[in-house]
This record gives C-alpha cells, structure tokens and sequence, in this order.
C-alpha cells in the first residue's frame, strides 16, 4: 500500500505544482488558456463567422462575440451531429453529452471534443484524486474500486457516427481500457437505460467488491446506498464496504443531504468533497473539507467571465475576467470552451468566497429563483434557511420546491412549498415559521417583502407523499443521471404537476 501511495505521490507532484502556480496567477493562466482557444479554432465557421483571425485581446473578443445560450448555437450543433466537421471546434465531433433540461422537456446536446474530454474531464477527475491525496497521503483509497453512478447512453437518430448520452456515461464510454480495473461495476451494467432495474442490479454486482470511494448526485447515490442496505440486511454501509472513505458529489446541494450520509455511513474518517461538473465542462473542486469554498480550475480549457445578476439581462452586460471579480457578488457564469461553447451562458449563479485563491459556491440558477414580488430568493438562500428550519425542528428533508402564489382579489401574494421528508418535523407549523424567520434575517429584500403581509403573506408549505418527487421524473423520463427537480421557479407549473401526483 505504501508503494502505491508513493507512486502516485509521485505523479502528482507536478500537478500540484501547477495548481499552486494557477491559484498564485490566476488572470495570467487564464489569458494563456484564452488566446490557445481563440487561435485554435480561427479557421472554423465559427472562428470565420466572428473574426477570430483578428483578435487579440479579451476586449475584442467581447466585441465581436455576443452572449450565447442553446438556442443560439443550437442550428451549429445539429450540423455537428449530422457529421460536419469544423464547425464550433476544429475537426469531428462525434459525442454529445445530452443535457437534464430542468426547465424543459427539450433536450440540450452540448457538443463534447476529444479535447474537452481528455484536457478537461479526464484532467479533472485526476486532480479529485491529486488534491485528495494531497490532504490525505494515508489514504489507502486505491486497495479498492471506485462506484461511479453514471447515466446511459445510445446512438443519436442523426447519423451512425454521432453518440450521446448523459455526461457521466460518455465519460464512461470513453475511458481507457485500464480504468476499468479500477471501478466498479463493469461498463454493460453501468450503462444501462432502465434506471430502477439498473439500481437493483448495481446493488447486487457491488455489494461484494472493496469500495473505497463513490462518486455521483446525491440525491440518487442516496436510493443506491438504500437499495444495498435493503438488499444486505445491514444497518450502515460500513458494514457492506468497510474501506469506503470519500463521496465525491456534485450535481445538487449537499446541504439537505449531509445528515443523511453520516447516518447511513458510520466511518467517522468519511470525507465528502464537492465538485462543480457539467455537461459543458468541469469547472471547480473542493480543495480543504472544511471550506466550502470550491477551487476554480482555471487551466482545464475553459476561459471564463461572469456577468453581475443585477446586469444578467441589460442589453450590453458588463462581464468581468477572473483579474476582475469580487467578493460577493451574485454572477451569472459565462464559458468558452475547448469543446466549441463561445461566451456560452451555462445558468448557473455563483458567488466568489475567496480570491488568491478563486474559490466559488453555486447560488443557484439564472432560471431557478423566486422573484415574484422583489423578493430575489435565490437557492442558495433558501437551502441555507431550510437548514435552520430543519435544525429547530429535527427535520430531514428528502427533496423540496418552490413558487410564488400570485396576489389576486386584493389578497398578498405567497411562497408555496412542496416538501417530501425524511424525517418529518416535531411540528409543521413550527417549521414553516422557522424557515419564514430564517427568509426574513437572511434575505433583506424578502423581509422587506414580508412587512406586515402588504406584499408578501407568510410562506404556505405542504407536505407530499413518499417517492412524489421520484413519480414526476420518472414521469417525464429523467431518472437517474445528473436530472433532478428544479428547487424554485417563478411560475407554478412543475408544482402543480408534482401536487396532482401526491394527490393520486
């Protein structure tokens, strides 16, 4: 096991070198990640179609490049994946990592370069290890496997040569053949498509195997972990994997969850680290247990920019480099991939906690917030508050949603709140109170909203069934993967949805 250890000890030297040099210059590392993409990919359409030959500089890049989401780049990407080539990103692009699509039930098929794969993903998931290691040169993490709950993935309908599939599983589809003496279960069960089935049969192929680490979204690595208990008979999944030590998560808060985990795993050394991965990049990892702060990584391929949310829908937002940001601040997160993403709007909301190092939380979702009546409540908020609320009352929340109830016949309008419940409260209404005191202390613009009810009325909360939250995603066909349910929204759409089936 020392052997081991040192080895890769050994290989992570330089790595970790790097990462020091990137925290200590982080505006140099990404002005040399910038000019690479640029100057890669001048000869494409893209690159063509925006001048790329002549810019030089961030400035004019913002010029000549405006703000992009799916639906703007959507017309390239379906040329992508009929078979042309240098397009986006020069040469064939023959993956696609097929998007959860939260707000919609359209698919999103984000374009995945052999570059994005190996100098972003694969890159990635080596420095989880590379800075776990790091933290804890006694792991004996490598003795055993790694459980990787991954989606599926199948041939597009647009040609025999274009695949896609859940981010997780064109990871999968292409690691190299020595990977897969390292994880757990093989490649055919990993991959399946029918989710229920393939939780039970993960279930069983692993309950044998030495698992030291399992990387996934909580929320389904949760129904995992239950299914092995079920299928055992034990009490704690310490008892099934004795050496398992580090969950490594992502996808969805951590926060509603963590009690949870400590509860079905017992090992007092089990670390939980978290990291920011998507279908459009890897972009940053928890480097110290005990920040929550996340380390950008910010010599992955991606350049990025962030716009203020205050600014996010002005005509000409002002979005700022990685010399530029501050602490926070509410942004909305802007890419430039290596997988052919230009000033791509990803969605996401983050804050900077830290500079020198740049380390960021996920406040939210440039779509997923309540901002009915000015009250800006963001997910961030929010989960911190139902944290509180959840802690006065011995409550474990299993999953949640939001939306406004609009004023109408002269009557405030309201916050409605769906809950599913681990554990359910001492007391509902104790609870609901707890989670409208911790809105007004930590949210000035939702206790500004609340005063004497003129706007905004006390938050309404019902408590739905068991496994509702799993019937409206299986529903709509989004078990498994990376899906998960949106937590607020400004209309009342997926609420009702979900309330019609916990009425059923």
């Amino acid at each position: 096991m020392p052997v081991i250890n040192s080895i890769f000890s050994w290989l992570n030297i330089k790595r970790i070198s790097q990462i020091e040099l990137m925290k200590k210059y982080p505006f140099n590392v990404q002005e040399d990640v910038f000019i690479k993409l640029i100057r890669k990919a001048e000869n494409t359409s893209w690159g063509k179609d925006h001048d790329y030959i002549n810019i030089r500089t961030i400035a004019d890049f913002q010029r000549n490049v405006p703000v992009q989401d799916y639906e703007s780049l959507k017309p390239y990407v379906e040329r992508l994946m009929n078979g042309e080539t240098d397009l986006l990103w020069p040469g064939e692009i023959k993956w696609f990592a097929k998007s959860s699509g939260t707000t919609n039930d359209k698919s999103k098929f984000i374009p995945v370069s052999k570059e994005s794969l190996e100098d972003c993903h694969f890159r990635a998931g080596k420095d989880i290890l590379a800075i776990y290691t790091s933290l804890f040169p006694e792991t004996q993490i490598f003795i055993g496997k790694a459980l990787a709950l991954g989606g599926s993935h199948k041939i597009t309908n647009f040609n025999n040569e274009s695949y896609y599939g859940d981010l997780s599983a064109v990871i999968i589809q292409n690691l190299p053949f020595w990977a897969e003496f390292l994880r757990t279960p093989d490649r055919e069960l990993t991959l399946m498509e029918e989710w229920e089935e393939k939780i039970q049969l993960i279930a069983e192929a692993t309950i044998h195997e030495n698992v030291t680490n399992i990387a996934g979204v909580p929320s389904w690595t949760m129904v995992l972990l239950k299914k092995v208990l079920e299928i055992t008979g034990k009490s704690n999944i310490s008892e099934v994997w004795p050496n398992l030590e580090l969950f490594s998560h992502g996808g969805v808060s951590f926060k509603p969850y963590r009690d949870q985990f400590k509860q079905l795993i017992s090992n007092p050394k089990m670390v939980y680290m978290e990291t920011y991965n998507a279908s459009e990049g890897f972009f940053a990892i928890q480097d110290d247990i005990n920040d929550p702060g996340m380390l950008l990584l910010l010599d992955l391929g991606i350049f990025y920019e962030f716009i203020p949310m205050e600014n996010l829908y002005d005509e000409n937002p002002p979005a700022y480099h990685i010399g530029d940001v501050v602490q926070d601040v509410n942004y909305a997160m802007l890419i430039t991939t290596n997988g052919g993403l230009w000033r791509y709007l990803i969605g996401d909301t983050v804050k900077f906690v830290s500079l020198f190092p740049h380390k960021i939380i996920i406040t939210g979702r440039t779509k997923h917030f309540i901002n009915a009546f000015g009250e800006e409540l963001m997910v961030d908020n929010a989960e911190k508050c139902l944290q509180i609320a959840c802690e006065k009352t011995n409550a474990q929340i299993r999953d949640y949603t939001a939306a406004p109830v609009f004023m109408e016949n002269n009557k405030s309008g309201a916050h409605q709140w769906l809950f599913e419940f681990e554990k359910e409260p001492v007391s509902f209404e104790y609870f609901m109170d707890s989670l409208d005191n911790a809105l007004k202390s930590l949210n000035s613009d939702y206790e500004a909203k609340r005063y004497k009810n003129m706007a905004l009325g006390p938050p309404q909360g019902t408590i739905v069934k068991k496994d509702t939250f799993y019937q409206w995603l299986k529903m709509k066909g989004k078990l498994g993967g990376q899906h998960k349910v949106p937590r607020l929204m400004n209309d009342r759409n997926i609420l009702e949805e979900i309330l019609k089936i916990s009425e059923v």
